[in-house]
Parts: C-alpha cells; structure tokens; sequence
C-alpha cells in the first residue's frame, strides 16, 4: 500500500510540474531603435552633396556622430520601463551603419505608446562616473574632449561657403555649469507591441538641418567653430533636441 502511495504521489509531483513548466511564458522581448539621418528627407552624403542652411550658406559634412542615452518605453497608462542605465548609453555615428541600429534586450512584453531618451551624457554620469563600457567608444570615436572636461554630446563637421572653410560644432556640458543634456519625448506613430516571438522596431528620422535652424538659427556668420561656448552651445543643444520623429513601428 505505501508502495503504491509513493507512486501515486511521484506522478502527481510530475504532472504538476509539467503543468507548472507548459504555463510559465517568457515575459521580455527585443526591440531595435533604427535610426535615420537626413536632410529634406534624403540620406545624407558626406563630403559630395552640398547643402544650404536657413541663412543661405552652403556647406558638406565630413562627420556626424552624438550619443543617445537613458531610454524609456512608455505605456499607454503612464507606466514606464528604464532600460538599465550602465547598459544604456550608444553612439550613433553616421559611417557606421551598424551603430545607427540600436538593440535593447529584455524589455518587458507589453503595447507602449511612447518612447523618452536622453541626447548626451546627464549629470549624474558626468563627467566620467560609472561609465566604463562606455568610455572607451567615447574615447576612440574623438567623443571626449578629456578625462576631466567630459563628453562630446554631438560632433558635427564640415566646410562651407565657397572657400569650404571648416566649420565645427562639439555640444557637451561642462561641469554643472553649463548642462547641454537634453530628453526628448515622442509619440509612436503606433503601438509597439513586445512579444517573445521576434523583436520589434522603432524607426526614428533624424533631420539634421535642424542643428541650424528650428528652434533657434545658427549661421556660420555667426560663429563656425563651437565648442565650449555658454551662449551659442545651449542654444544648438535646443535645436539638436527637436532633430527626432517617429517614422514607423514595425511589430
């Protein structure tokens, strides 16, 4: 008879972990930020195609590079995933094709509507404070102006006019005087939905015209060298922070 029990009990333990295993589902899924440079719409061309800024100057870009960091996926109720922040900060450099694809891993499966990132470095991490799988990218892509100044938010290059003079624009923050860090905030063009099954996309359009003119006009008139600069830095990191629009949601 306790022969008998034993086994009764060892299939039941049995059952119920299979039950147990056939019920528990993955809970995260994948996503990709896909991000686009343009100019009116078109890819940019480095150092071939000419372009002209608000105040009708022409000029060709050489380099084009800014750091993306402190992402948040949003739900339609409020609800927000921070993607872990020491895993969260990306460069985005225009001739690398690779790093204009953003992978984030084990997001929370769920419909978000929104998405929040941070353009450059915050203050909690600045200039150099726990950031070290990040630094060295920084510091071999020219992103650092040094250990103790911090980081290149932006770095955009080029010549203008007919001479193709060089011009030169590097926003960062500088110390806790000068806080360049900007979050931006956009509505998806649909619901991302997360699932197991695949990951999902987020197409993002960079306009980078926009560095000269939107919220703010910058003219190589003005100014064709930028860099630690407290009137004009503050005002292309406003114009940097309007760059970005969701294009698409790809589930």
């Amino acid at each position: 008879m306790k022969k008998f029990i034993i086994i009764i009990l060892a299939i039941l333990t049995i059952t119920s972990c299979k039950s147990d295993d056939e019920g528990s589902e993955p809970t995260f899924g994948n996503i990709t930020l896909d991000f686009k440079n343009t100019i009116e719409n078109n890819n940019i061309e480095f150092e071939t195609n000419t372009y002209t800024n608000g105040s009708g100057e022409t000029y060709k870009i050489s380099e084009l590079k800014y750091i993306i960091s402190n992402v948040v996926l949003i739900k339609a109720n409020g609800e927000e995933f921070k993607y872990p922040v020491d895993e969260g900060y990306f460069l985005i450099n225009e001739e690398g094709i690779e790093s204009k694809k953003i992978s984030l891993l084990d997001i929370p499966v769920g419909d978000y509507t929104k998405i929040r990132f941070g353009v450059g470095v915050d203050q909690s991490k600045y200039p150099l404070n726990g950031m070290a799988n990040f630094i060295p990218t920084a510091e071999e892509s020219g992103m650092l102006w040094s250990w103790s100044a911090g980081y290149k938010f932006i770095k955009f290059e080029g010549t203008y006019g007919d001479t193709d003079a060089p011009f030169l624009i590097h926003v960062g923050s500088h110390g806790t005087a000068l806080d360049n860090y900007k979050e931006v905030t956009l509505d998806l063009t649909s619901t991302l939905k997360v699932i197991t099954s695949k990951a999902s996309e987020i197409a993002v359009n960079v306009d980078v015209a926009k560095i000269f003119d939107s919220t703010n006009t910058h003219s190589f008139a003005d100014k064709s060298d930028v860099q630690v600069d407290p009137v004009r830095a503050p005002k292309i990191a406003e114009n940097i922070s309007t760059m970005f629009t969701i294009t698409g949601v790809s589930n």
